[in-house]
Formats: C-alpha cells, sequence, structure tokens
C-alpha cells in the first residue's frame, strides 16, 4: 500500500479497460469508486456474489455475500484485490447475512456507508431487507451508527447525494411498492435516524440501482432497468426528475455481445473525472455486466453456471446536446 501523504493520481478515462475480475467467486457486482487520499489509491467496492460457488441452488449464490475491495494506484488501470471489508454486519442481523450495493459517500470529514443487509441465505427472494449505515475515517475500518427507517420491508441499492437544495437526499428500491425508486432527505445524513420519507421519486417500469449526481450544470438520475441504464434529469436532484428522450432514455444497451446478443449494463457508478483540454466535464460510468449472459431478467438465466459470472467495466459520460451520452472503451 502507498505510504500515507502520497498524491492520488487522477482517475483515468481508460480504466478497467481491463475489466476486473473478483479473485475468489468471479462476481463482482454493485460497484462503487471512491478516493483514498490518505494512501494515494482509488478504492473499489462491490457486492462479493459467490458465481462460482459449487452446490448452491436457487438464488443462493446471490446470498450470503460480503462486500469485496480492490486498490488501483494507476488511476484504475489495475486493480489488486485486498479481501473483504470486516464489521459490516450490524448486531442484529440474522446469520449468516447477506450484505448488498454499498454506496460511499464523503460527507464532513468521514466517509459515510449506507449498505443493505439480509437475515440469512435463501434460495428465492424473500425475506426482510434494510438499510443500514457505517461510518469511517479511513476507508478501512467501519462503525457502525444505525438502521434507517424506511417503513417497508424491503429495502435495497442506497444512493446518497446533496442536492441543489442544500439538503441531502437517499434513494433506494423499495421491492415491497412495485420495485420504484423512492427518496427520503436529510439535514444530517450521517445520522440514521434523522432521514424523512418523502415517497415515490421514479414511478412506472419495475428498477434497480439508483445513481445521482452533477454533470454540465444537471443534476441526472441514472436506474437499472435489466435492458439497459435509464436517464433522468433535474435542475435540483429534489425532484420532478424527467425521463430523456434520446435513444428511449437509454445507455448502456449493449457495451458487450455474447453470441450476437446485447450484453446490458447493470447497477453503476458515476464518478468525476478531470475535464477535457477544452473544459468539457465529463464522468466515468463504472457498471457491471455479465460476460456469458444477456444481464436481462435474472429469472431468465439458463441454468449454464458460466452465465452468473459477472466482471466490472466503465465508460465515459459526457453530456452531447443537451443529452447524457455514454463513450464505450
Amino acid at each position: 500500500m502507498s505510504q500515507q501523504g502520497n498524491a492520488l493520481p487522477p482517475l483515468r478515462p481508460d480504466a478497467f479497460t481491463d475489466p476486473y475480475r473478483d479473485p475468489v467467486w468471479d462476481g463482482p457486482t454493485d460497484p462503487i469508486l471512491v478516493p483514498d487520499h490518505l494512501n494515494g489509491e482509488w478504492v473499489l467496492f462491490y457486492t462479493q456474489r459467490r458465481a462460482t460457488k459449487p452446490g448452491l441452488t436457487g438464488v443462493e449464490w446471490v446470498h450470503g455475500t460480503a462486500i469485496g475491495i480492490a486498490r488501483s494506484s494507476d488511476g484504475g488501470a489495475t486493480w489488486n484485490y485486498q479481501g473483504t471489508v470486516d464489521g459490516l454486519v450490524p448486531p442484529e442481523a440474522e446469520l449468516p447475512a447477506t450484505l448488498w450495493a454499498p454506496d460511499v459517500v464523503r460527507i464532513g470529514d468521514q466517509w459515510i456507508m449506507y449498505l443493505t443487509v439480509l437475515g440469512g441465505v435463501r434460495t428465492d427472494w424473500t425475506g426482510n431487507a434494510s438499510i443500514v449505515q457505517f461510518a469511517s475515517r479511513d476507508l478501512m475500518s467501519w462503525e457502525y451508527l444505525g438502521q434507517i427507517e424506511l417503513d417497508s420491508p424491503r429495502v435495497i441499492d442506497a444512493a446518497v447525494a446533496f442536492c441543489g437544495d442544500g439538503r441531502y437526499r437517499l434513494w433506494y428500491k423499495d421491492e415491497a411498492r412495485g420495485s420504484n425508486t423512492n427518496s427520503a432527505v436529510s439535514d444530517t445524513p450521517e445520522n440514521p435516524a434523522s432521514w424523512v420519507l418523502e415517497g415515490l421519486t421514479i414511478p412506472g417500469r419495475p428498477h434497480e440501482g439508483p445513481k445521482v449526481f452533477r454533470l454540465e450544470g444537471t443534476y441526472w438520475m441514472i436506474v437499472d432497468e435489466w435492458r439497459g441504464q435509464a436517464v433522468y434529469r433535474s435542475n435540483d436532484a429534489a425532484g420532478n426528475w424527467i425521463r430523456q428522450e434520446h435513444l428511449g432514455g437509454l445507455i448502456l444497451t449493449a457495451p458487450e455481445l455474447v453470441e450476437g446478443r446485447p450484453v446490458v449494463g447493470r447497477h453503476a457508478d458515476v464518478v468525476p473525472l478531470a475535464p477535457t483540454e477544452d473544459g468539457k466535464e465529463r464522468a466515468l460510468l463504472v457498471y457491471f455486466t455479465h460476460p456469458c449472459w444477456g444481464g436481462e431478467d435474472i429469472h431468465t438465466m439458463e441454468p449454464d453456471p458460466r452465465t452468473r459470472l459477472s466482471h466490472v467495466r466503465a465508460a465515459v459520460l459526457e453530456v452531447s446536446d443537451g443529452n447524457l451520452a455514454c463513450r464505450e472503451h
């Protein structure tokens, strides 16, 4: 690991040209990328699905998951697996716990992780799921802060961002209410008890994995529709989200092909890049795909075990003619 105080190398637009593969179970999903200025490295957190573990039935392979971590000292060109993150199982969780889809956000002088926790390992999509919070000063040791009360037995896929109205919002998938995106708002987002429900944000077609970010003066939200990422825009991220009309409002519809069929980009993170020479803003879209399966609804997966495999890739996001556009490697 780099020595404390080393400069953080810029994130590369061509990061993940060689897709990241988890060396244990070969199933990294739900990537989150953050800068570690203390050690001069980029840190990748992800759900470590047990894609190659033998003897699992149903959807056991997406349960019993830990949060994997990898680090890069060259701006994302190469990644070194660091194991799994310790200390992320809340004391009240049913064991063995299932951990999904972290979001890691810098708030004040610390990092806050918003994490989905399910109790137990299941063969189907039953059981309660909640979103909990942890805090860290160094991205390595985490202190449990508590559970967010969201008035639903099954909430997953937290995304947190500072909005144009000066408040923080939490967006998440409510699987008990149509698998749509809902939101909560807070002025003290480090406090799990501070979140106040706002309700439905993105209705309609079921989806998951919201992510909110600002680019070229506009707030954008992407959500995973299992056929690509749907794009929405808002002036302040506090509401009034409008779906992009360009290309049906979708990006990452076919970043890969399997036997001539498109493979869709799944649950993604967005990280700012250095502007271009002419000052144009851009960002890195970090996502995962199933390289041996199209990536649509998981119930359509073929029994071939290779279809469970996943890897992490990236593309460059830009605003072109007022539309969010994706430039893939």
